[in-house]
């Protein structure tokens, strides 16, 4: 039972809380699941970018997925393997491929034949050979947010199968490319495995077609998505979806590499805000807390929704908004939820903050972003201080004229 009081006291609000027991009980499960073959969880760095969070990962035997070669950066600062680390996104700068090269990781993931012909022309320049993955959009209905839908061909990622085939043949026949990995990701928040399967059966059969020319793939890349609960959704087994992926491998000798983010280390998260006081606009109950969609926008950015409990409160509940102090309509962590009377410096707890909260947040109005803090066998840490307003000037006030 976490002591959200204490940690209140301790830390103030608001406040991001991780229970790193729940992050490995996550991680065992999904690596158990795959056990049958050979297998990398490379942890999907954008969900959540703290450094103890990735150094716990890594501790457990995962790598990285990485969309910014400041992500990569992250991955070498939490003690990740070189060859645990995979380079993706859609637009990257000489430099940062560069970078990326020299660092030796595992593969540059590549979505287009300009990125392709760009790595080369890098790796040319530093005589080296830059070990590649294409991402392959087998353009299949993932079945959730179209925010987060990546795999069908209206979206900006990867290429279709003819133009991965032209890639692969561009790479094999290149001097300072190697072809060794595939990738396919086709959104996140996946409840539906059908999918997942049928996607994966289009890029195995390109695997297949890519050995008859030579082409030998060691890394067979399913990417992540995998959803947790949020309010009622139904979710995927690991074990039913490893066992999806591995019927269309067959006569493919390959690493399989899963990407998780959100699965790790999304239900693992709260976040923890105060209440400053209630509000009433003729029928309308708002709660006004201290928290803002600066600290926590995905209920704005995409309407999702987070349970939310008031601790220690039994009040008869009724209709309210929750909403924060940022000067925005957009600024609310639920709308038309029931919950008690609540009285000043009551405290909520927004659960499953523990992918895409942190990260995305901002400061916005100039408020500070919040303190992180780890929980782990009992014990509590610090392992963001909270930002103040000098952390936020910083980078300007040299600059005043």
């Amino acid at each position: 039972m976490i002591d959200f009081k204490t940690l209140s006291d301790t830390y103030d609000t608001p406040l991001y809380i991780y229970d790193f027991d729940y992050i490995s009980t996550k991680y065992s499960e999904l690596k158990e699941s795959f056990r049958a073959k050979k297998s990398l969880i490379c942890y999907a760095v954008k969900a959540n970018s703290n450094l103890s969070v990735i150094k716990h990962l890594a501790d457990l035997g995962a790598g990285c997925d990485c969309v910014s070669i400041g992500e990569v950066r992250r991955a070498f600062l939490a003690g990740v393997s070189s060859y645990k680390i995979i380079f993706s996104g859609v637009g990257k700068r000489d430099v940062e491929i560069k970078e990326a090269i020299e660092k030796d990781i595992l593969m540059i993931n590549l979505e287009s034949f300009a990125e392709l012909m760009r790595v080369e022309i890098m790796a040319k320049e530093l005589g080296k050979i830059a070990r590649i993955s294409i991402r392959v959009n087998p353009n299949i209905d993932p079945k959730t947010h179209p925010y987060i839908s990546t795999g069908l061909s209206e979206n900006k990622f990867g290429v279709d199968i003819e133009d991965a085939k032209r890639m692969y043949i561009k790479a094999k026949n290149s001097e300072f490319l190697d072809p060794v990995g595939i990738h396919f990701h086709i959104g996140s928040q996946l409840t539906e495995l059908e999918p997942i399967q049928k996607s994966s059966e289009i890029v195995a059969d390109l695997v297949r077609n890519l050995k008859v020319l030579d082409i030998n793939i060691k890394f067979f890349d399913i990417g992540g998505g995998l959803g947790i609960r949020y309010k009622d959704e139904v979710l995927i087994k690991p074990y039913d979806y490893a066992q999806a992926i591995f019927s269309t491998l067959f006569t493919l000798d390959v690493t399989i590499i899963c990407e998780p983010g959100r699965f790790l280390v999304g239900e693992s998260g709260y976040f923890l805000t105060k209440v400053l006081y209630e509000k009433q606009n003729g029928d309308k109950r708002f709660v006004i807390v201290d928290g803002g969609m600066n600290d926590l926008i995905r209920p704005s950015l995409y309407n999702a929704y987070h349970d939310i409990e008031v601790l220690n409160n039994e009040n008869e509940k009724t209709l309210t908004d929750v909403v924060g102090p940022v000067c925005e309509s957009g600024d609310f962590f639920a709308k038309n939820i029931e919950l008690p009377k609540t009285e000043h410096n009551d405290l909520l707890v927004i659960k499953n903050a523990g992918a895409y909260c942190y990260t995305m947040s901002s400061n916005y109005n100039t408020r500070a972003k919040a303190a992180e803090v780890a929980l782990e066998n009992g014990k509590d840490r610090l392992i963001r201080k909270r930002e103040n307003f000098e952390d936020m000037i910083a980078l300007e006030k040299e600059f005043i004229k």
